[in-house]
């Protein structure tokens, strides 16, 4: 651990990804101190009000108080993002140990299960599968994590496969330890580096395709504050109200830009040859 944080102090740009990553976390986890109203309070004088000193961000078509949307929105994003990645990562971690370690039919079986999803693009996969359990916050983390499992499924089995070749595991097979206790105590620890940096990865992709699917209607529902239903509120008014939509939308950036920042430097500080 101290070499992981001495390494990440030394990289620039982990640095400044893992700052903004934890500045998102507690705008998220303060969202109640942090924003000035609540995101549901509409101010009917002041609809359409370009930023001020009493609405930073200005106000929707409904008087509400962009800012504070932002701000409880960067909730909604965690929360999808975490536990669809959760859903994801968990099955992908499953799938691909017994997929690399079993490997023969077990593996063939997986794998094509897995590329069937691949065939589809990830946010087509993800409109469909919503389509069918219904526009909802609680769909919209099963399908992301569904559509994210393939992914997860295929690093972790690479890696697995790689490790499994060490000498420590032949020897352990050699003299008759259990495949659970390999898997558990041998090879999983050991493939942790790639997998920790997938989730990284994996959050970005997620806030990003929890935006898309509210933007479309099928991801949280009005009027729930939500990055990608403040997006799609926001088009008929963009020309003469900009302010309505490049907020919501540099939310969205900044965070996908600063986990992607902290997931290409942990990638770089987690490689075993590098160190």
């Amino acid at each position: 651990m101290k070499q992981f944080l001495k390494r990440l102090r030394q990289d620039k740009v982990g640095l400044i990804g893992s700052i903004g990553v934890l500045l998102v976390i507690i705008v998220g986890f303060l969202a109640p101190v942090i924003a000035p109203y609540s995101p549901e309070q509409m101010f009917t004088e002041h609809t359409m009000e370009g930023p001020s000193g009493q609405f930073i961000f200005g106000t929707d078509e409904f008087g509400r108080d962009i800012f504070s949307r932002i701000v409880y929105g960067t909730q909604v994003s965690l929360k999808v993002g975490l536990i669809a990645v959760g859903v994801g990562a968990t099955g992908g971690l499953i799938f691909g140990l017994l997929a690399g370690y079993f490997q023969g039919k077990a593996d063939q079986i997986i794998m094509r299960i897995m590329d069937v999803f691949f065939a589809f693009p990830d946010i087509l996969l993800a409109l469909t599968i919503v389509a069918v359990l219904g526009p909802s916050v609680t769909n919209t983390m099963i399908a992301i994590g569904i559509v994210f499992t393939p992914v997860f499924t295929r690093v972790v089995r690479g890696t697995v496969i790689s490790v499994k070749e060490n000498e420590y595991i032949t020897n352990a097979v050699a003299i008759g330890v259990s495949p659970v206790k390999i898997i558990s105590k041998h090879i999983t620890p050991n493939i942790m580096a790639p997998f920790i940096v997938q989730i990284t990865l994996g959050l970005s992709g997620a806030i990003l395709t929890e935006a898309a699917l509210s933007f479309l209607g099928l991801g949280v529902q009005p009027p729930d504050p939500s990055w990608g239903v403040m997006l799609n509120s926001s088009r008929a008014y963009m020309e003469f109200a900009p302010w309505t939509i490049l907020f919501p939308a540099g939310a969205i950036v900044f965070t996908i830009f600063c986990f992607n920042l902290l997931g290409d430097s942990l990638r770089d500080i987690l490689d075993p040859k590098l160190k």
